[in-house]
Formats: structure tokens, sequence, C-alpha cells
């Protein structure tokens, strides 16, 4: 079992950044992939990015460029780091876990945080 906590979510500006952190806990969290969803109101729940064990990292087209996904293993932490925001990026950001890749699949996802609200004002 692995347990995440999301934290850093709030209101800003389109153009301006914010930084997401995810504590995990649990067994050897640090061989698991993690990443981030999102869901906005009325649509489906969408990839955002994942990071490997290795630290190999994969994105959405649409953040490419302005998200970047770190982690610290040593502290089980795993942050998700938005530039350049866009009112369109408004959204709750979730967390998430996998013994394996992250899949673009929500439905395939092992493991997910509560969420936190993000939202962008134009």
């Amino acid at each position: 079992q692995v347990q995440l906590v999301e934290s850093g979510g709030g209101l800003v500006q389109a153009g301006g950044s914010l930084r997401l952190s995810c504590a995990a806990s649990g067994r050897r969290v640090s061989t698991y992939a993690l990443g981030w969803f999102r869901h906005a109101p009325g649509e489906e729940r969408e990839f955002v990015g994942g990071i490997s064990s290795r630290g190999s990292t994969t994105y959405r087209d649409s953040v490419k460029g302005r998200f970047t996904i770190s982690r610290d293993n040593s502290k089980d932490m795993v942050y998700l780091q938005m530039d350049r925001l866009k009112p369109e990026d408004t959204a709750v950001y979730y967390c998430v876990a996998d013994m394996n890749s992250i899949s673009t699949a929500p439905a395939l996802i092992d493991y997910w945080g509560q969420g936190t609200q993000v939202t962008v004002s134009s």
C-alpha cells in the first residue's frame, strides 16, 4: 500500500507559477513510478505527467515545456512545477503511484491522493 498526500494548490493569475508537492508513504516507495493527473469540471480525468523510479519523465503535450516533474527518493516526495499557467490548467490535481509505469488511463493507476485544487484566473 502507498499513501499519497498533495499540497501546494491555490489561486494564481495566468502566466504565474505554482509548485505542487506530494508526500508518499509505504513500502519501497522509491521503486514506484509516480505522477500527476488532473480533473477539471465537466471533463474526464486526464494524465499530466509521470516520472519513473529512475527519473525518466513523460508529459501530456499541452504541458510540455511548462510543467516539470521531479522526485526526491530520499524524502519519498514528488513535485510538479507548473510555470506559465493558463486558465485551462484549472483543475483538481492528483498525485498517483503505480508499481509499473504511469499509464495515461486513470483506471490502470494503483494509488491516488486526495487531490489539491489549482485555479488559474485570466
